[in-house]
């Protein structure tokens, strides 16, 4: 007997830094998961009751949201092709485990006033580790805190080796899109929580 129901994906873990920072994105706002793969970060903010846009060239991984209330699925070379999300605005972006340098304006761009970009993927020194070791797809020391300065406001950042859940060396940011001077704070913008480990 055969069946027509789509095969329930291998899911990895939701990151743990996407997990801690994930309550800094506005409630019930639309977040966006960009080469999604297998939906782990877009099933969790889904879960946690935003509307959810997941992106990739093969979505095969999250066929199973097909249709489902609140998710938009969007098959697209977001490297070859324009940026699918022209116009539009999230209050959340995830990026985990990938990096292609000329989307980070767009990435920027596409964040609405007050939204949180939740990035973590691979940096120089994971050579050592595996793959991937090509240095255009590892992130150089402080690269990422390059590319959202003076756009956005850095709530934490990390560089380093990890073990877990496999050894690598990664960079990771949490930023938010709020660089408004408060008086009382001598012109710098209000500061975010940051959430405990």
């Amino acid at each position: 007997m055969t069946s027509s129901m789509p095969l329930m994906p291998h899911i990895p873990p939701v990151s743990a830094w996407v997990a801690r920072f994930a309550p800094l994105v506005p409630k019930t706002a639309p977040v966006l998961d960009l080469a999604c793969g297998s939906g782990r970060h877009l099933r969790h903010f889904r879960d946690r009751g935003h509307a959810v846009a997941g992106v990739d060239i093969d979505p095969q991984g999250v066929a199973d949201l097909a249709g489902a209330e609140g998710v938009e699925i969007l098959k697209a070379d977001i490297e070859a092709g324009p940026w699918p999300f022209a116009g539009r605005r999230f209050a959340g972006i995830v990026v985990a485990n990938y990096l292609h340098r000329p989307l980070l304006p767009a990435i920027l761009d596409a964040l609405a006033p007050g939204g949180v970009l939740l990035y973590e993927t691979f940096a120089q020194g994971n050579q050592r580790f595996g793959r991937p070791s090509t240095p255009a797809y590892l992130l150089r020391a402080g690269e990422l805190l390059q590319a959202v300065a003076g756009r956005l406001q850095v709530v934490a950042y990390e560089h380093g080796e990890v073990a877990s859940p496999r050894a690598a060396v990664v960079q990771r940011l949490c930023a938010v899109a709020d660089l408004a001077p408060v008086p009382d704070l001598d012109g710098s913008p209000e500061p975010h929580p940051v959430p405990a480990p």
